[in-house]
């Protein structure tokens, strides 16, 4: 499972990239709203793409991680 803070670091991720594909189109002069919309959720393709892709090293098993991050954690003094 992810936790609170993991989530909400990808969330903002997300809506960077998101927020980024809209300012673009905003700032080479389009401004019909219609079209900003459908940047933005365009933007956010291809971060949910990644995160789909298993072989991706930033989105690895969230599972794995956490196990991993336990065991870690109970080695330290």
């Amino acid at each position: 499972m992810i936790d609170k803070e993991k989530a909400k670091q990808i969330a903002l991720s997300y809506l960077r990239a998101a927020a980024a594909s809209a300012v673009a189109l905003y700032t080479a002069g389009q401004r019909d709203p219609k079209v900003l919309a459908a940047a933005f959720v365009a933007g956010l393709v291809g971060p949910i793409l990644k995160a789909l892709d298993k072989s991706a090293p930033e989105y690895r098993d969230w599972e794995t991680d956490r196990k991993s991050t336990r065991l870690n954690s109970s080695h330290r003094l």
